[in-house]
């Protein structure tokens, strides 16, 4: 079976070499060994070096050259919108602070469903509109996406503890920082939104 072994990020490759697609919902785009069909029957197996989160738009490079590129499928999510920049910015401080994967969008945020949220967020005086999207979230949802989208490796933290990571000392979260690991990370961290 043919391999893809190279990622190709959304904007930076050749559509003209594009051989085919795969579209996958957004839980199904976190990868990085499984075999694949595409739209037009190439199969293929996805063989990266380490996880990593597919985005849409990106596109899989065939050991004979030819790409596939990643669609993010519809799916069904959460849109909030709110009654200015202002007002959007405090809801996405709120769902950052409870390290939801959050798609922030020029006038609204997109997140998956989760009544208890959409409750906090109507109670924040925001609307909520259950639509069916692609879902595709900012680094840090997971931390391998947080090295697709900037370049970092990923270092293999506990998943429990990872979120005591994420923030500064003063980020105004409500966390205590003030782990004595923190030096272990040589490297910073990006304000995104987090899984819980």
């Amino acid at each position: 079976m043919i391999r893809a072994t190279e990622l190709l990020p959304s904007g930076h490759w050749d559509r003209a070499g594009e051989a085919d697609t795969i579209e996958l919902p957004h839980d199904g785009r976190h990868r990085r060994r499984i075999a694949m069909r595409g739209a037009k029957d190439t199969v293929f197996l996805l063989d990266l070096a380490e996880a990593t989160m597919l985005h849409d738009g990106d596109g899989l490079k065939l050991e004979d050259g030819r790409v596939v590129r990643v669609i993010a499928a519809s799916e069904p999510i959460a849109e909030i919108t709110a009654g200015d920049p202002h007002h959007l910015a405090r809801i996405a401080w709120h769902l950052g602070n409870r390290h939801v994967p959050a798609q922030i969008l020029s006038d609204r945020i997109r997140i998956g469903r989760d009544h208890v949220l959409e409750e906090l967020m109507v109670k924040l005086g925001a609307k909520v509109a259950r639509i069916e999207a692609p879902f595709d979230p900012e680094g840090g949802a997971y931390a391998e996406e947080t090295a697709h989208a900037h370049g970092h490796h990923h270092h293999g933290h506990d998943h429990a503890h990872h979120h005591d990571h994420e923030h500064g000392d003063n980020c105004g979260c409500g966390h205590d920082h003030s782990h004595d690991h923190h030096h272990d990370h040589g490297h910073h961290h990006h304000g995104h939104a987090h899984k819980r």
